[in-house]
Parts: C-alpha cells; structure tokens; sequence
C-alpha cells in the first residue's frame, strides 16, 4: 500500500527489518518502465542460479511529483514479489523535484529505516526506475560489502533493444568510448593500482548501481545534495573520507537510452546531443592516451611516497613543481588524506591540465596508443589481486596508501631510477608534457613516459 512518510514509519516502526540491505528507488512517472523495474528485483538468485531467500532485502520506492499510475502499477505488484515493497509518495517543492535531489530523499529515508529498525551492519543500494537489474544484482553487491568495502559501483549497460534503434552511427561510437574507456580503467588500475578495486574494474559511478554501507553514508552526511551528479559525489566523497569504493564488473545493470530525461543537462540530453551530433566531443573525463598513462602512473607514485615518509624528491619535475611545494601541499592536506592532495596538485600542475578534448574520429588512434601502453605494462609487472577479504584500516580520514608498501614491492622495476619508466614499444612519440600527440610525430617511436 501506498504511504505517505508520517504513516510509514508509524507502520514500521513496531517491526524490525527482515533485511540489513534495502534498495531505494527515485520515480517520477515510470508508469511505462516500473514493472520491469521491480519484475528485475523479484528475479535475484545467488551464483550457482537459487533464488534469493525472501526477505533478503526490501525495496523502497520514493514516488515523488507523480501524476501517472507509476503508484497503482507497484502497488499491483507488491503481492507478487518475494520482498518487501515500501511506496511512499510524496511531492517534492519544485526546487527539490530533481533527479538528484530525488534520490537522496529516497536514500535518506532507506537509511532512517534500517535504523529505526536497529539492523546491523545495514546497506542502502540504489537503482534507476528506468533500469533493471541484473539477476545477481543483490548477491554480487552484498559479496563485494563482505569483502570490506564501503562502497560498491556497479557497471552500467545500455538497453539493447533500444540503443540499436538509434542507428548504426551512435552504436559505433558507443563501441568505441566503451573499448577506450576498458583500456584507460586497465592503465589506471595498473599504474595506481589499489587492493580493493583491482583489475577488472571500471570508472563509472552512476546512480543506477550504487550500494553503500549505512555506517559510511551517515559518516559523510548522506548523499550529496545535488539536482546532478549526486552519484558521483557521492562516490568522490566517499574516498576524500577514507572509505574503500569497489568498481565492480559483477555488478550490472541494464538502463534506458531514453531522451526525455528528468535532469536538465543530464545524461538524457548528452545523448539526444551527441545523436544529433555524431563527432561530439566525448566527456570531459577522456583524455589521450599517453596524458592518462602519464597521470595514473605520477599519482601511483604519489600514492606510494604518501603512504610512507612523505618525500617527494624527483617527483616534482614530473609536475613542473618544485619538492618544497609538494612537500608544503602534503603537509596541509596532511589531515583531509590522499585525495584532496591530489586534486590540489592536480589543479596546480600545468603537466595534469587537461587540455586536448577527444572526439570519436581521433578514437581509433587512441585506442591504439593506449593498446600499446598495455603491452609495455603488462611486461613490466601485474597489478595487485583481489584479495577474499580486504584490511580496512581506522577510517579517520586515514588514506588508503596504508597499503603502499606492498605496492612498491609489487611495481619493482617499473617506477625505478630517476622516476623515468621506458617503455621499449613502438608508438606515437608525442608531447608528454601536453599530453598529446602531433601529426608530425605521430608514428615514430617514443623513448620515456616518466611516472
């Protein structure tokens, strides 16, 4: 039955939860796509194909400005589904009735849930109405919890039926943002490489897969509050206070590749543009490939030195910064942890600024600089495996190079000497510092890509 929120917590609040995960979904007029949603939920099974126990987790679904039968149709369903199904329906003030905004009122609610119902060690998980689940959705996500992390990303793909609809243009440059994207993930995780989100991963933080632990979300003030990119901060903040982020391949998601989509500016309209506009640039996020071998490998080896005594002799020039001013940065971000430090240098360094923006046409030689890259790593050394279980130091801002011993160990030759990695490949020689290759050199060797 539909709720308004006074009503159900008096309803809940005399029972405990039969669960310790519970999912919050966002809706806003999904009558065309709610079913799907909630069928997907009903369906989890383990890893060798059961059925999840009912009650292993509840549902809450936050209907929020709906004026179609979004509501009727999940009440239909309720009975059917082997969890608990909260609807809450509410109306949210206009400068509130966003996306972002959305889903921290339903996470905000599943958090005060599983507390007023006092279960330990509780989880909130988050979908799109738009989205359905993968069938080991909920089983894959709470391994990866048990593991020790606080956080986990899960991957996103797009609806099949649909995506082809749009014709074979975009479905080309969607292949190939994807397979750029899977060699950049491997570069990163190989040049700072991190025991609790090892190879395979990927990079994206998206409301439609997100699961956090209820201790981390109440640590961090809950999700951010944002109309967009809620997802991401959260993600971001996360790490910024300690917590350990897991960017899952076994976690998956199928969501829409609809146009009318609630966030203006969202990924909606980034679509719709990009379909009209067939060599858009690509997010802000994809840079050439020798730029982001450059930055993985440098913040690999920051990583490493904060871990330890911090010292950053030779590491400087990589940035165009001088040790002292390192070593000064270090020092007052001391407190906040690796990731602040990191977006500082960033912001400073003229090395790390992003500057070319890439397109699909200049994809394919990318996608070739960076298979390049990997052959060179790969024969230099292996990035960390995952690990059963991860140690999960005090999380008081502590960075998670706590674990940066062992990674120098495992890099060995491949960070040595002067700070230079030579990488014996061929490939366009380039820019470095820029980042970029030119047409003039594209083609020839290159000798160092110092890390």
């Amino acid at each position: 039955m539909t709720s308004s929120v006074e009503t159900w917590f008096r309803q809940t609040v005399k029972r405990s939860a039969s669960a310790a995960l519970i999912v919050a979904i966002p809706a806003n007029n999904e009558a065309d796509r709610i079913e799907a949603c909630l069928a997907a939920l009903a369906m989890q099974r383990d890893h060798y194909g059961a059925p999840l126990a009912e009650g292993s987790f509840e549902v809450l679904l936050f209907a929020n400005n709906c004026s179609d039968t979004t509501v009727e149709l999940a009440n239909a369903i309720a009975a059917a589904v082997p969890y608990r199904l909260h609807v809450i329906e509410e109306t949210l003030s206009p400068e509130m009735s966003n996306a972002g905004r959305a889903r921290k009122r339903a996470m905000d609610l599943a958090a005060e849930h599983l507390e007023r119902a006092e279960v330990p060690y509780g989880a909130i998980l988050t979908t799109d109405a738009d989205s359905r689940v993968g069938p080991t959705w909920v089983s894959a996500t709470r391994e990866a919890l048990a593991k020790g992390v606080d956080c986990v990303a899960g991957y996103i793909d797009a609806d099949p039926a649909e995506i082809i609809r749009l014709g074979s243009d975009f479905l080309k440059r969607g292949r190939l943002e994807d397979r750029y994207l899977r060699l950049i993930a491997e570069i990163e995780a190989r040049g700072d490489p991190r025991p609790h989100d090892p190879w395979p991963n990927h990079r994206v933080s998206s409301g439609a897969s997100l699961a956090v632990s209820l201790a981390a979300y109440r640590a961090i003030g809950g999700l951010p509050p944002l109309a967009l990119g809620e997802d991401a901060a959260l993600t971001r903040r996360l790490e910024a206070s300690g917590f350990l982020v897991r960017h899952t391949m076994e976690v998956h998601v199928t969501t829409s590749c609809r146009f009318d989509g609630r966030a203006a500016g969202g990924a909606a309209d980034t679509m719709r543009f990009r379909h009209e506009n067939q060599d858009a640039p690509c997010d802000a996020s994809f840079e050439p490939a020798l730029a982001a071998t450059r930055r993985a490998l440098i913040k690999g080896r920051l990583r490493r030195r904060w871990g330890l005594q911090p010292s950053f002799s030779q590491v400087g020039q990589m940035l165009a910064l001088t040790d002292g001013i390192l070593n000064t940065m270090a020092v007052s971000h001391r407190a906040s942890g690796f990731d602040d430090f990191w977006e500082a240098v960033e912001a400073l360094s003229p090395v790390l600024q992003r500057r070319h923006e890439l397109r699909p046409s200049g994809l394919p030689n990318e996608i070739r600089r960076a298979e390049q890259v990997l052959r060179a790593l790969k024969a230099n050394f292996e990035p960390p495996k995952a690990r059963e279980t991860i140690d999960v130091p005090q999380r008081n801002h502590v960075s998670r190079s706590t674990f940066a011993p062992d990674l120098d160990a495992q890099v060995g030759d491949l960070q040595s000497g002067e700070g230079i990695i030579r990488l014996r490949t061929p490939m366009a020689q380039g820019d470095l510092a820029a980042g970029h290759q030119t047409p003039e050199t594209a083609g020839n060797d290159i000798g160092e890509i110092f890390g």
